[in-house]
């Protein structure tokens, strides 16, 4: 080997490594230390460190933690049950409905957030198309009942999707055995797919319980005066400027979410054992349900997708329609104000940041997967944990979290564009990096090994062999990391500049003032562009693969 080349090896070499620190570095910065900054606010006061925030809050607003604590544990229950009964009805039912219900399914998971809440006014509030218009009946629409019912509807999608894939990687063997040696059908659904499928159940209760307990908005819209701690934290950021309060009430949503991931990785440790059991293989016919276990899942998968098709047709044909009486009149009003108030301007300010964020975001994640799964750095289990902990923490101690970290000197970049798209690109970088875990563990190493003895650098063999290969994770990330930031707004609305807001602080605004009509026009906006974008970048991603 000459001697340029051995310099060149050595300078691609020292570019790998230097990429690598950059990486890790920006991790630790931009994930670990606002955190950090957020339990620092709410125990250093004046300078000196103090628990009175946290004693107040227990002795004087004691009800604000059993409030959060109540709505969402309810509501994990019961997004539970319909996902549960969603899921079963899916991979144990021999329905021609299937494919249908899949697609609803993904459909609305790229719906933006409030979608429920805005449905729930037009259709059952005060002056609703099905309360008042069909039924004549008024009733107040809010309170912690309707919280609940919000965010179960916000939910169900996301712990369905996570439950069918857990169920249907049960083995029919495995339950054919069971039935083989005179089991019953429900014996063997509660003694033999419950337990195989326990992994997933204990991954959508933990995603349900944290997004439930970090949910601010549908308590703003929906909860009237019932309050809650991610409410509470809101109005003292955004009303108050109580920065310390808000910082603890952050914490104390904060605990439990964590408390409850110790609790997911213990439970899936001990049913690694059972998991292990499970193969891939699948006979010809399949477990179906019981009837009475069948008629009740069915009722049940009805009831979730009527509500879902009338809270979507509600939301299109509310953006160009208006109730008056028993009459539905055709308006273009709120696509006029949309227009006539610049609201455009915010909604194109989210496409750019959701590609940004989707590019940026994904290559990132795959190149951090990379690190962590060959050991490239010491202390890398550390780092996976520290990459773990946005999917953990609630939206808006993120949020608050960036306003502390980056409102000075030497990373000032509060109200500016980049604080926004960083956020998003940290907050979900936790899902990229696992979509490039599962794909760089199954990457034969030895084709590593074999570049690297015909002379490659390691910045040649990331470059021309890994990164390839983990076009598949990249997709995941991009899909991902776009809806998310088109739909986000739990922690964006904190770091959001007045002048510079994106679609979804736009919408939420709209529907916290009444104007449901302007709100709808940004919901169907939002959904049909995210739609579009991912299956158009889906296309060329798979074609260049094809290729």
């Amino acid at each position: 080997m000459r001697i340029s080349d051995k310099k060149d090896i050595r300078f691609t070499n020292f570019l790998y490594k230097l990429l690598l620190w950059i990486v890790v570095f920006s991790t630790l910065i931009f994930i670990f230390y606002p955190i950090l900054m957020v339990i620092k606010s709410s125990v250093i006061v004046d300078n000196k460190f103090t628990l009175d925030i946290y004693k107040k809050l227990f002795i004087n607003e004691p009800q604000l933690i059993l409030n959060s604590a109540f709505t969402s544990t309810l509501a994990t229950v019961l997004t539970l049950f319909f996902s549960i009964s969603i899921a079963l009805f899916i991979c144990f039912t021999n329905s021609k409905y299937k494919k249908i219900i899949m697609v609803i399914l993904l459909l609305t998971m790229i719906s933006p957030p409030f979608v429920s809440s805005l449905s729930y006014i037009m259709l059952f509030g005060k002056r609703g198309l099905i309360t008042h218009s069909l039924l004549h009946l008024t009733w107040n629409p809010y309170g912690w009942w309707g919280i609940i019912m919000m965010q179960v509807l916000s939910n169900t999608s996301l712990a369905s999707l996570i439950l069918i894939g857990s169920f249907i990687n049960i083995d029919n063997n495995t339950i054919n055995a069971s039935l083989d040696l005179g089991a019953s059908k429900n014996h063997t659904l509660f003694k033999i797919i419950f337990p195989l499928g326990l992994p997933g159940i204990i991954s959508a209760g933990l995603i349900t319980f944290v997004k439930c307990l970090s949910d601010f908005g549908t308590p703003i819209i929906i909860g009237g005066n019932f309050e809650v701690l991610a409410t509470e934290a809101y109005l003292n950021i955004i009303g108050r400027g109580n920065f310390p309060k808000a910082s603890a009430m952050s914490v104390l949503i904060f605990i439990p979410a964590l408390l409850a991931f110790a609790a997911y990785k213990y439970f899936m440790k001990n049913t690694n054992s059972i998991s292990s059991f499970i193969n891939k293989g699948k006979d010809e016919e399949g477990y179906i349900l019981d009837n009475n276990i069948k008629n009740i899942v069915i009722i049940v998968t009805g009831f979730f997708l009527l509500i879902m098709v009338l809270q979507y047709v509600s939301i299109f044909m509310s953006s160009f329609s208006i109730y008056k009486g028993k009459h539905i009149e055709f308006t273009l009003k709120y696509i006029q104000s949309f227009i006539k108030y610049n609201k455009l301007d915010s909604f194109l300010r989210s496409i750019k940041y959701g590609l940004i964020v989707g590019i940026i975001g994904s290559f990132l994640g795959i190149i951090l997967s990379y690190i962590i799964e060959r050991k490239e750095i010491r202390y890398g289990g550390l780092i996976d944990f520290i990459i773990t902990l946005p999917y953990i923490i609630p939206g808006s101690f993120f949020g608050i979290g960036y306003i502390l970290a980056f409102n000075h000197y030497p990373v000032y970049i509060t109200g500016t564009s980049a604080i926004v798209v960083i956020n998003c690109i940290y907050r979900q970088l936790p899902i990229s990096t696992r979509a490039g875990s599962s794909i760089v563990n199954n990457i034969n190493i030895d084709i590593e090994n074999a570049a690297s003895d015909l002379g490659a650098s390691r910045l040649h063999i990331l470059k021309d062999i890994i990164l390839p290969l983990l076009k598949p994770a990249f997709l995941i990330g991009f899909i991902n990391n776009f809806t998310a930031t088109m739909t986000t707004v739990g922690a964006i609305i904190f770091i959001i500049s007045p002048r510079a807001k994106v679609a979804t602080v736009e919408m939420f605004n709209a529907i916290r003032d009444g104007d449901y009509g302007v709100g709808a026009v940004f919901a169907s906006l939002i959904i049909i562009c995210t739609l579009i974008i991912n299956l158009s970048f889906s296309k060329i991603i798979l074609n260049k693969r094809e290729d």
